[in-house]
Parts: structure tokens; C-alpha cells; sequence
């Protein structure tokens, strides 16, 4: 059924939510009964017109919030991912909002092969919770954490936000204090991101709070020391996994075994390894409202119109909305840029053999900026940011984009 270099990554966008939160710049809607099922139904479809190329490794339900689908909606996806032997991926993952956590969804996605969740937690800040504009409370986080392991789920990220306008260190000290006790196998943590057409955006342009870098960067570096402190071993910039308890199933999950032949001894065995692929540029496919495929070089983007997502699919087209060859040169800058989000850095052999590309030769000018600065070291066989060149990894992959 499956061509020898078929596609071992998916992630499937799910645009609905119960309410919009204040500093999110994601596709999504408010979810209403008939469009949902009407998107279930596309979204069946366009599994069908691309399973013949997908042998998925890794799986990833994001949104929007996943968890906002009724049973009978998931049932009828899973069903769906089984006939189009869609299903037993070494790691999948579902995105929950503590809210919309129920025992018999969360069984329900465990019997049929879910292995991970992610969860969205932000802060244990009821005052934080209202001014991000979030539905759960900090109790919903511990109910909801405890029914995820009552389920059976071994594998559960938590993500937090530091730099909330009014956040005080104290507030983001205690959230990790209390988040890293919890016991997950996982930690995604980001800054506030402030992105145009969202309300938070609106309230900085408004002068409504200020900026604070000083202490962004101190929360930065108190996530690091805590996480650390915790048993969690930081592999990427904002990503941090547990290396106290992992299970005999997420030592079997190893990196090789999602990225192809290469190996990258720097990613520990509970680490997301669908985020792993795309930093390492690895080929996916990305189904559902404004998700985006890279595809053998080819990137495409889906219509961000749930309508008009369903309407094509519907009629038997695909919901593509545009799409772009990258050149080579261009192609291996941007996969330069993502990997050295990885605390493994680029290692020089393995940049070779998936972009073709020699970064000490192409790359060398920029590679020396970024020594001289402080951000990058150097080593025998890869090159990898400092500690200080991490905090600031956007800018040093900005000088990779050719």
C-alpha cells in the first residue's frame, strides 16, 4: 500500500473552541453542532485522499482544542484512521484543554492508540487564567490531570506561558513549583507572543501594561534552573522532558524511530518527536483548516475557512490554498534555522545528509558571527547555540534564512 518514502508525520488542525483566548493568533472559531460534523466529515475526506502517501510515525491533533469534539465525533474519526490504516503510530499526540477533559474521551482516545496528550495549561493563576482569557480554572488542571491517568495515559505534557502582561515572578515561580510536582513527562513553556489581531496585541498597543525584558529573561532562566532542579532535561529552547520517569514505552519511542535512518543522540526518549521532525526538517502532512504540509520540499497551506474547507472537500478537491517550491539553498537555510532550536545543536553530518549542504562551507560568516557574540559554540562535529544564544535563537536563525 505504501510507497518506500512515504510520509511518517501528520498533524490534523482542529479549529474549534469554546471561547477565544486573548493572546492567540491560531485558526479557530467558536464551535457550533452542524459545522463541526460537517468538518468531521471533510476532514475524513481529506485523510482519504492522502493516506496512500502517509505511514504516520507521529501523530498530532492541535487546534483550536481537540478535546472539544463530542465521543461520537472522535469515534467516527478513529474509525476512520483505522480503515485507512491511519492508526499505531509510535506517538500520538491530542491537545486537551483542561475544561473539556472527560474519563470516557480520554479512554476512548486511549483505546485507539492516543499515547500522549498535551494539555493546556498556561498558569495556575486563577487571576492569569481571566486575563488570558482562558475557560479552565486551576482546579479543572488537577481533576483533569488525574482522569488523563485514571485513562491510562503514561505520556502527559503540560504547557505554561511566562511574561503574561502582570505576571509577577513570584506568581510564575509558584505555577512551576506546583506544575513540576504534578509528575508529567513533559514541559512546553513560551513567552507571550504578541501578534497582530489578537486582544492582548490590541491591549499593548492601547499602553494598557508595558514590556518587561529584564524580567522575561529572568523567568527564562528560573524555568531552566526549576525545570532542571525537577528532573526535566531541556532539548529545545521552550521544551523540556522528564528524565526520572520514563516508562518502557517512551524508551521504546526513540527519535530514530520517527525521523528516518539518521539518529540524534541528543533527544531524550520522552521528548515530542513530532516537534523533533519539523526542527529537523523533516517532511509532514498537515490536514484540517489553515494547516500547512511540507511535502518532499513543497510547503502548501490550507484555506483558513472552515466553510470553504468543507465546501471543496465536499465536491472532491483539495483545500489548498496556495503552495511553494522552495530552492535548495533556501530549503537547507530554513532547516539550519529550525535545528538550532535543539540544544544538540546542527550536527554537521547529519545537516549533510538531509539538506545536502555543508554548513561550515555555506555558512561559515554566519557561523563565526554568531561565536564571536557568544550565542553558538562550535564543536568538532555540530554546531549548537549557548545558553545565551538560546534565549535569543530567533534572531541567530534569522542569519540561516538565504
Amino acid at each position: 500500500m505504501f510507497g518506500s518514502d512515504a510520509i511518517t508525520s501528520l498533524y490534523v488542525h482542529v479549529p474549534f473552541c469554546a471561547k477565544k483566548c486573548s493572546y492567540c493568533a491560531f485558526y479557530s472559531e467558536a464551535s457550533n453542532g452542524e459545522l463541526v460534523n460537517r468538518y468531521v466529515s471533510a476532514l475524513i475526506q481529506e485523510m482519504k485522499l492522502v493516506a496512500e502517501d502517509l505511514r504516520p510515525a507521529t501523530i498530532f491533533f492541535g487546534g483550536g482544542t481537540p478535546s472539544l469534539l463530542t465521543l461520537k465525533q472522535w469515534e467516527r474519526i478513529l474509525k476512520a484512521m483505522g480503515d485507512l490504516n491511519l492508526r499505531a503510530p509510535s506517538e500520538w499526540t491530542v491537545e486537551c484543554n483542561p475544561a473539556t477533559v472527560s474519563l470516557d474521551k480520554a479512554r476512548l482516545l486511549r483505546a485507539h492508540g492516543v499515547n500522549r496528550i498535551s494539555m493546556g495549561v498556561q498558569s495556575l493563576s486563577e487571576e492569569l487564567l481571566e486575563r488570558l482569557g482562558r475557560v479552565h480554572t486551576r482546579q479543572m488542571v488537577f481533576k483533569s490531570f488525574d482522569i488523563l491517568r485514571q485513562a491510562g495515559f503514561t505520556n502527559i505534557n503540560l504547557d505554561l506561558m511566562f511574561a503574561i502582561p502582570g505576571q509577577s515572578m513570584r506568581q510564575w515561580q509558584e505555577t512551576l513549583v506546583e506544575a513540576t510536582a504534578m509528575g508529567s513527562q513533559h514541559l512546553s513553556c513560551y513567552e507571550v507572543i504578541y501578534e497582530e489581531d489578537t486582544a492582548l496585541y490590541a491591549q499593548l498597543q492601547a499602553c494598557e501594561f508595558e514590556l518587561d525584558e529584564d524580567l522575561a529573561c529572568a523567568m527564562y532562566e528560573e524555568l531552566v534552573q526549576q525545570a532542571g532542579a525537577a528532573g526535566f532535561e531541556q532539548y529545545e529552547v521552550a521544551n523540556f522532558a522528564s528524565v526520572r520517569n520514563s516508562s518502557p514505552e517512551s524508551q521504546n519511542n526513540c527519535v530514530e524511530s520517527v525521523s528516518g535512518p539518521r539518529t540524534d543522540s541528543g533527544i531524550p526518549a520522552l521528548a515530542c518527536h513530532h516537534n523533533v521532525n519539523y526542527w529537523r526538517g523533516g517532511s509532514f502532512y498537515g490536514l484540517g483548516p489553515s494547516a500547512t504540509s511540507y511535502v518532499r520540499g513543497v510547503r502548501s497551506k490550507n484555506y483558513s475557512n472552515t466553510p470553504k474547507y468543507c465546501d471543496l472537500l465536499e465536491k472532491g478537491e483539495r483545500p489548498v490554498e496556495s503552495g511553494e517550491e522552495l530552492p535548495p539553498l533556501a530549503r537547507a537555510g530554513e532547516t539550519a534555522a529550525f535545528g538550532l532550536r535543539l540544544i544538540a545543536g546542527w550536527p554537521f553530518e547529519q545537516f549533510r545528509q538531509v539538506t545536502g549542504h555543508d554548513l561550515r562551507q555555506t555558512w561559515a560568516a554566519e557561523m563565526a558571527q554568531l561565536t564571536n557574540q557568544g550565542w553558538a559554540e562550535v564543536k568538532p562535529d555540530r554546531l549548537q547555540l549557548t545558553p545565551q544564544g538560546l534565549r535569543f535563537a530567533d534572531a541567530a536563525a534569522q542569519l540561516f534564512l538565504k
